[in-house]
């Protein structure tokens, strides 16, 4: 009957610190995404380089090894004179060659900025640089846009770090509680342990390592489940959680099986420690 109660006890506990450490996995998956979704919001931004009228071949191969070479850009498009017309006849409805008899527009280039060169000063740089060549009649590149996702993701930033903060912390007091009530039931067990001359470390083993595989299978638990959600999501509503690559599925991984192992074990150091250092009389108290 102990025995089974015993279990019973060690199971709620397990399927507690399980779906805490389902949180932490959860937080991780929505800062990694948000972080994701960041980069391909910046990465979309679009810098137009307006070729010069006589701009010949030559000079477009130039460009294209400049564009590649600099590290600038995640990806580049040619739009030709005859490309250009077309998408201003389908946007605005009117041919200006119609009229004019002749096509005024000009070929361009449609440039991705990578990530890292996304931020308002880095695209002015860039943009001063590619004014410089002479085949470069212009360069646009939305201003007011990127300032304003500079500023929104800076405080999207923050108030992710800070809901994650808290939620941790949330989860850590859960858990050492979840351990604390666990570890409760044997406070008679420690104290005996004590009173015939048991060290502190060989009074706390048992709970510790008991506790710390308590915490390794829950964190598995937590993954599978975590895993099942990711699957769901991505593969049956087709949204896209997080890049699935090998970083990040290794990234929550370590997280929430570390945080499985360390928080267990300061859970059990602190709790048995109250319990050794508690006399007789005090056990009945609480």
């Amino acid at each position: 009957m102990r025995k089974h109660r015993f279990r019973n006890s060690y199971l709620t506990a397990s399927v507690s610190v399980s779906l805490v450490l389902c949180l932490i996995g959860l937080e991780c998956v929505l800062l990694l995404s948000a972080g994701a979704l960041i980069t391909r919001m910046r990465e979309n931004m679009t810098v137009t380089a307006v070729l010069a009228q006589d701009a010949d071949s030559a000079q477009c191969a130039r460009l294209e090894n400049v564009l590649t070479a600099g590290g600038h850009c995640s990806s580049f498009a040619y739009i030709s004179k005859e490309q250009a017309l077309q998408e201003h006849i389908t946007s605005l409805g009117e041919d200006p060659s119609a009229f004019l008899g002749y096509n005024p527009l000009s070929a361009s280039y449609e440039i991705h900025p990578t990530e890292a060169y996304s931020h308002p000063d880095s695209l002015a740089q860039f943009a001063e640089q590619l004014e410089t060549l002479p085949y470069i009649s212009e360069v646009i590149y939305p201003r007011d846009l990127a300032d304003l996702m500079s500023s929104n993701v800076h405080d999207i930033t923050l108030a992710l770090l800070i809901v994650a903060l808290v939620l941790l912390l949330v989860s850590m007091v859960l858990i050492v509680n979840t351990i604390r009530l666990q570890i409760y039931s044997k406070r008679f067990i420690i104290n005996t342990m004590t009173l015939v001359g048991a060290t502190s470390w060989v009074t706390r083993r048992p709970f510790v390592l008991r506790n710390m595989l308590m915490g390794l299978i829950s964190g598995i638990v937590a993954l599978a489940v975590l895993s099942g959600v990711v699957y769901y999501v991505d593969f049956k509503l087709g949204v896209l959680l997080f890049p699935l690559t090998w970083q990040n599925i290794t990234f929550v991984s370590a997280v929430v099986l570390c945080s499985g192992l360390l928080i267990t074990l300061l859970a059990s150091l602190i709790a048995t420690g109250r319990y050794i250092r508690m006399d007789n009389n005090s056990l009945y108290e609480i």
